[in-house]
């Protein structure tokens, strides 16, 4: 630690820090426009200019590290005099447009400004003009506004991988500009709009639509995938405008998906569902909620009674909040059925019982960017988890990545190891490397047999597995990490062998003594694990009497009654057009479901109006275990409640015990007090298999805005490259020279 002082107080900090980080660790203010702390130091804008005792010219602070006995004056003559000549600077060419920019009212040059800028400019000559560039569908430009921070191409060269904006020119001709005028297509493209500090980048969908004074702001979470990013959802006259990141370095840090971000449009611009409706005739009809709510109840009720409750289904989003998922199981086992599930995409369900308490990554998130080696199986992280993609490009930085899928992935962060192999040989080639790290454990402990290594029956599994080099590199790189990793991506979840590739990847984690874990589907898996929205365990992984049908038999066989919780099986399904079928066959569908025009009209008898993501209140658990809960940003529009609130009356109708729950809260309490009694004797089992399979098939994955009906109807999104398929997935690496942080 050196000691330094800044306006007159002693601070102790460590060596190497730079100025502007000192000062902000204590609370000390400083102007900047390029720095940013999750982004290099470019110290072009030289607007944190600081007088340090003994230099002749005053300093960047962003750009001088500290050392030992070292005086700085932030507020001091020389410094005040070099900032407000900075400012000057920057607002020659800027146009006086602030009444209708965007970024009024939260503009950093705004703020600046009124403390450092002059009253009068001196400048008489013309001001520079930009001409606007069309980016696409999510980002507004307003170039004449630029100064030049070059943050924005920071973020794409640095964080996102993907060098979409760049600097063309020099001087007072520079411009910031797509390359070869493409439009931004990276799905993290939106923080750009965040990071630019004056109003040259906007977003798109809510220009013009509110000042920044006039919306309130409410914290929320992003529903769309395991990470569980943290949101500022900003509201006026209960309609959402737009939504931000809100900081969470152990989820998000300070970025967000473009899903994340643009996705609440599906609550303004798509059909909402406004009323109950019931099938009469063969037309559907407005009803009242009490009509509606009493035919499901009746229908339901009657079914189990005569046909028994094993005819009768729920389907569940991953999406869905815990509380939701955890009185819709409680529902369907109050009438006697074990049929609920969440795991639409899934296609194998063996050795179900011998997995964890719920999907979990087994390391901190924020520790995925410290790894030195990591095994990615079936991981498309970019299109499926995009931050946790940022932060392993960030472990590429120090450490070594490699991959074993079924499909070629074009990765923002560079691979050392890559193995692509077919459908039916993806099983072989994770034994490989298995067999080889086998090999080692057993010679390193003058063993003859895996079963002393706790891997019964392994030997025989893999005697006729081939090694080859590369499985042997992977294995190396694994054993020369020091903190190594090996995760699962949605393709190894839905693989119809899938539990054959968590037990290999079992035995690699063990074995290169690396953490385990996986990616799962939706926002709250986990949460649904915990709730009991699965038909092998009940709420907190307690036993249940008889295993129901899971989401792949109850869609493949079909049953007699189904009940749906924000999901249209027939886009969301593994099955797609089949699961659509046995729902149009079935007696009777009831579906709770946010929007008119949903997939359920075309089977079901009753659809009732129930609240979006950001019309509730609610939980998500991440795949860390994080259990974040929320509140309503804004109600529900015409009758749309609470679905948590429709399945309390609904359980009420059917006569089942405890439903007299006052707020989402108190069902959250239930199972977090189930969770005391018995999640924690949860433990996962060592299975091996008989045989290596070489029936292997994967499904064709969901793209990225289409993976649940938010981001299916944010037109938005739907506009983007993205969106309509037709993106240049390729890019070109980035040069050592413009590579600063690390990585590709």
């Amino acid at each position: 630690m050196v000691t330094i002082e800044i306006n007159g107080q002693q601070i102790e900090a460590e060596p190497g820090s730079m100025i502007i980080e000192v000062a902000d660790a204590h609370g000390i203010t400083i102007p900047r426009f390029c720095y940013h702390k999750k982004l290099s130091v470019a110290a072009n804008c030289r607007m944190c200019l600081v007088e340090v005792e003994g230099m002749r010219k005053p300093l960047p602070a962003c750009a001088t590290p500290i050392a030992d006995g070292m005086n700085i004056k932030t507020g001091s003559n020389m410094a005040k005099d070099a900032q407000k000549s900075v400012m000057e600077f920057l607002l020659i060419n800027h146009p006086l447009d602030c009444p209708i920019c965007d970024q009024g009212g939260e503009c950093e040059l705004q703020d600046l400004a009124l403390g450092y800028g002059r009253d009068v400019s001196r400048f008489s000559e013309d001001k520079r003009v930009v001409a606007d560039k069309d980016i696409g569908p999510l980002i507004e430009t307003e170039m004449t506004r630029c100064i030049h921070c070059t943050r924005c191409v920071r973020f794409g060269r640095e964080i996102a991988g993907i060098r979409e904006m760049g600097a063309v020119g020099r001087g007072e001709h520079m411009q910031i500009s797509t390359f070869i005028e493409k439009s931004v297509d990276s799905e993290v493209s939106g923080n750009i709009i965040d990071l630019c500090p004056v109003g040259a980048l906007t977003a798109k969908p809510s220009r013009y639509q509110a000042r920044a004074w006039e919306m309130t702001q409410y914290d929320s979470v992003s529903p769309h995938d395991c990470i569980g990013s943290n949101l500022h959802v900003h509201v006026r006259r209960n309609q959402v405008i737009r939504v931000a990141p809100k900081e969470n370095e152990a989820a998000n840090e300070v970025w967000l998906s473009d899903r994340d971000r643009f996705s609440y449009e599906s609550l303004t611009k798509s059909k909402r569902l406004l009323a109950p409706m019931i099938k009469q005739n063969g037309e559907w009809v407005e009803t009242d909620w009490e009509t509606a709510l009493e035919r499901a109840a009746s229908k339901l009720n009657m079914l189990a009674q005569t046909d028994g409750a094993e005819h009768i289904g729920a389907l569940t989003s991953p999406s869905a909040t815990t509380e939701e998922m955890y009185l819709l199981q409680k529902v369907m086992r109050g009438l006697g059925s074990n049929n609920v599930d969440h795991r639409l995409r899934n296609t194998d369900f063996s050795w179900q019982h011998n997995e964890a308490l719920y999907p979990e990554l087994g390391i901190e998130l924020s520790e995925l960017e410290e790894v030195d080696a990591c095994l990615l199986i079936g991981a498309n992280l970019r299109k499926q988890q995009p931050l946790a993609a940022l932060r392993i490009r960030k472990a590429t930085r120090h450490g070594s990545i490699a991959s074993i899928g079924v499909r070629k992935i074009y990765n923002n962060f560079r691979l050392k190891h890559e193995i692509v192999a077919e459908q039916e040989q993806w099983l072989e080639q994770i034994a490989g490397v298995a067999k080889y790290l086998l090999n080692k454990a057993e010679q390193a402990e003058d063993i003859d047999t895996s079963d002393n290594l706790g891997f019964e029956g392994l030997d025989a599994l893999l005697s006729s597995v081939n090694i080859d080099q590369k499985h042997a590199d992977i294995g190396e790189m694994l054993l020369n990490g020091d903190k190594s990793s090996v995760v699962l991506g949605l393709h190894a979840v839905e693989f119809n062998h899938a539990a054959h590739i968590r037990m290999l990847a079992k035995v690699i984690a063990k074995l290169s003594d690396s953490s385990y874990g996986l990616m799962s589907h939706g926002g709250n898996s986990a949460g649904a694990y915990l709730a009991g929205a699965i038909p092998h365990r009940a709420t907190a992984g307690a036993d249940v009497q008889e295993v129901g049908a899971d989401a792949y038999q109850m869609l493949d066989q079909g049953k007699r009654a189904f009940v749906l919780l924000k999901t249209e099986p027939g886009k969301d399904s593994v099955l797609a057009d089949k699961a659509k079928q046995s729902l149009v066959n079935a007696e009777f569908v009831v579906a709770l479901s946010c929007f008119a025009d949903d997939e359920a009209f075309e089977y079901a008898d009753v659809v009732l109006p129930i609240a979006s993501f950001l019309e509730t209140a609610g939980s998500y658990v991440n795949v860390n275990g994080l259990w974040q809960d929320f509140t309503a940003s804004v109600t529900a529009p015409g009758q749309a409640k609470p679905a948590w609130k429709v399945l309390r009356v609904l359980g009420n109708l059917l006569n089942l015990k405890n439903f007299d729950y006052v707020s989402a809260q108190d069902v959250m309490q239930e199972v977090k007090g189930r969770m005391s009694a018995v999640g924690d004797k949860v433990k996962p089992k060592w299975q091996c298999a008989d045989n290596l399979p070489t029936d292997g098939w994967s499904p064709e994955p969901i793209t990225i805005y289409q993976i649940d009906a938010w981001t299916r109807r944010s037109p938005s999104l739907q506009a983007t490259a993205m969106g309509q398929g037709r993106e240049e997935l390729k890019r070109p690496p980035l040069s050592p020279f413009h590579n600063i942080i690390g990585g590709v």
